[in-house]
């Protein structure tokens, strides 16, 4: 066997077990990322989550805080289903000395925003506490339809505020199964029950039924805003429920909202105290965990086919 030969297996070799070796060890940093996730997130469950009602200094006075973040839709943390039983608690909490919603969102489904508006008026003609809204990087559509339930919204100045309008969008794919030449075959019972199928042209009959049903939820948006909003809405219907949105600095001059300022800020103005107590949604552990093992081995997977082609190529 020639000295080729014998360095040629010998490099076999060692690239055979440095390969293993590297394999091994992935292994073992995944599996101690896991550990080390599962360890962080039971401390923080059992230190902040368990002890989180007792935020306040003893003796301290405070306001019920609820956050509220997110597209508004069945099954997320900003549903009526995980918001309201927070504000019930929120609102009942016998020793705050108000309620302030922190909302971050681009809006979401009507119905839900509908739901969770009409439990804040509810819950604040049952136990007589002032709301306060602050407005962080969104407070549009729908979100701006749950903040018109409040006494007081504030923003930041670069807040995108306001979006009165509703919305329905889809896809038409009429021409493109003609091309692929697909044949669509469709029956129904009741003449309308496929409406707006993708599949089909879009008929001037169809266009005034969605825009019939969209205006009115619209109307129903626009009615809130002016109860909720009484006196304090500048400038022309025709503007303000366009569905168009602004600053939080432009949505103050027009009256959407009633000033600018921070949690803390508004904590001590409107309500004279320097604590909350925190009432928000929070994830589960099972997804506290799973958002942070998704994110983690997503960052170890990469660094380690990194390592891996550089040892490979060199």
């Amino acid at each position: 066997m020639s000295d080729n030969t014998e360095n040629s297996l010998l490099s076999k070799e060692l690239i055979s077990a440095l390969l293993n070796e590297r394999r091994k060890d992935r292994r073992w940093s995944i599996i101690r990322m896991f550990v080390w996730i599962l360890f962080i997130l039971l401390v923080y469950f059992f230190i902040f989550a368990v002890t989180r009602p007792a935020d306040p200094s003893a003796g301290a006075s405070y306001i019920s805080l609820v956050r509220l973040n997110g597209v508004i839709m069945p099954g997320s943390n900003f549903s009526a289903y995980k918001v309201i039983p927070r504000l019930d608690k929120a609102f009942a909490d016998p020793h705050s000395r108000g309620v302030i919603l922190q909302i971050n969102s681009p809006g979401g489904s009507p119905v839900q925003a509908t739901i969770i508006h009409d439990r804040i008026e509810f819950l604040k003609r049952k136990f007589h506490k002032k709301v306060v809204v602050v407005g962080q990087d969104a407070l549009a559509s729908g979100a701006y339809l749950v903040a018109t339930a409040a006494d007081k919204i504030y923003v930041h100045k670069d807040t995108l505020t306001g979006s009165i309008g509703v919305i329905m969008s889809g896809f038409g794919f009429t021409d493109a199964i003609k091309k692929l030449g697909i044949t669509r075959r469709v029956f129904t019972a009741g003449t309308n029950k496929d409406r707006l199928d993708p599949f089909m042209p879009v008929s001037l009959k169809d266009r005034k039924k969605v825009t019939a049903v969209l205006d009115q939820v619209h109307k129903n948006f626009i009615q809130d805003v002016l109860l909720g909003r009484k006196g304090r809405l500048h400038g022309k219907p025709s503007e303000l429920f366009s569905g168009d949105f602004w600053t939080g600095s432009h949505a103050v001059s027009l009256g959407i909202v009633d000033g600018t300022g921070d949690l803390w800020t508004i904590m001590k103005t409107q309500f004279g105290v320097a604590h909350y107590r925190d009432y928000s949604v929070r994830p589960s552990l099972i997804e506290s965990i799973l958002k942070g093992a998704e994110t983690k081995l997503g960052i170890a997977l990469e660094n380690d086919h990194v390592a891996l082609n550089e040892e490979l190529h060199h």
